[in-house]
């Protein structure tokens, strides 16, 4: 999955939690959101607060879509209001490698492997 195609994705099913998000979705995703918030800060903090609630749901729903990818309802998303240790406990979850074949929320993404190296 590219860069494009994650951020596509994403913004495709901004507000659906239905499904599953694989690992390059979300990082990608993440990605674009770190970059556009530090250009906002960059232009105003006005800028930057617009944009941060503009991608608060899509943030959402990825994360709820990657916890789904691995066997995990996305209620635990609520995990990381705790200070630190729920933050630590969703990036433990988020690196996490996708659960094989069909769960109860669907089918895994097929996932390009890398080309070999020569």
């Amino acid at each position: 999955m590219t860069f494009g195609e994650s951020i596509g994705i994403c913004f495709n099913k901004y507000a659906t939690l239905d499904g599953r998000a694989s690992r390059p979705e979300y990082w990608w995703f993440f990605l674009f959101s770190v970059l556009v918030q530090i250009a906002g800060s960059i232009v105003s903090d006005v800028v930057a607060g617009l944009l941060c609630l503009a991608l608060l749901l899509p943030s959402v729903a990825v994360g709820g879509r990657r916890l789904h990818d691995i066997g995990r309802t996305a209620w635990w998303m609520l995990i990381g209001l705790i200070p630190l240790i729920g933050a630590l406990a969703l990036l433990y979850w988020f690196v996490q490698p996708s659960a094989d074949g069909s769960n109860e929320y669907g089918e895994a993404q097929a996932v390009a492997a890398a080309p070999p190296q020569s």
